[in-house]
């Protein structure tokens, strides 16, 4: 018997709602796990952003410059004595700077022509002009500690095992001291620094 003119069969109704149900709560829960995906990568993107910046600001901490002490502790003791350098290892520097000028008999001092003029009082005088005894019998005044003028051999067996790295600047003298002055410099840093990393520069 077929069934009365203008009635359809509703079976087909309630899986056509499942299935538009099905598919919107599909589309919420994708929508939901969007969102909450969104703010931790944006937050991760932010985070990884500050800390690029922050390591082109700051990045030198990594790796931090070396603190050398210029002749040592000068503000507490004479420039290029034994108290100089006690006091800078005392600091805990990284380096320590030594000028280095020969006698006119050959004898390598930490001492540079300033400081001996200093020494002495006489604005003309020269490492390279005096003889080692004549050098070693000069005082120096300052606050405390040892005042003694160091031979490099001297300053590099008291200061090496302390520090990471040691500049050797290198005075020229009078004319013709400068003979063979690297490889003396050279011989002494072999013999009582054998394992220190030393730098070497030559100045006037």
């Amino acid at each position: 018997m077929k069934p009365p003119v203008g009635r359809r069969r509703g079976h087909g109704t309630p899986l056509f709602r499942f299935s538009s149900f099905y598919s919107r709560l599909r589309f919420i829960l994708i929508l939901l796990a969007f969102v909450a995906i969104l703010p931790p990568l944006f937050f991760h993107f932010r985070l990884r952003r500050f800390h690029q910046t922050q390591l082109s600001r700051c990045g030198w901490l990594n790796n931090p410059p070396l603190v050398c002490a210029h002749g040592g502790d000068s503000t507490n003791a004479f420039p290029n004595t034994m108290s100089a350098y006690g006091f800078a290892l005392r600091s805990q520097v990284d380096c320590i700077e030594i000028d280095v000028s020969r006698s006119s008999d050959g004898v390598l001092f930490a001492l540079h022509d300033r400081d001996l003029q200093r020494i002495s009082g006489n604005n003309t005088s020269k490492v390279g002009h005096l003889r080692s005894h004549e050098i070693k019998e000069l005082d120096v005044y300052h606050q405390s500690g040892n005042s003694k003028i160091p031979t490099i051999e001297e300053a590099l067996t008291f200061i090496t095992t302390s520090v990471r790295q040691v500049i050797l600047d290198a005075k020229v003298g009078p004319p013709l001291y400068e003979k063979e002055l690297a490889k003396d410099i050279l011989s002494a840093v072999s013999y009582f620094a054998p394992s220190a990393f030393v730098l070497i520069s030559c100045n006037f």
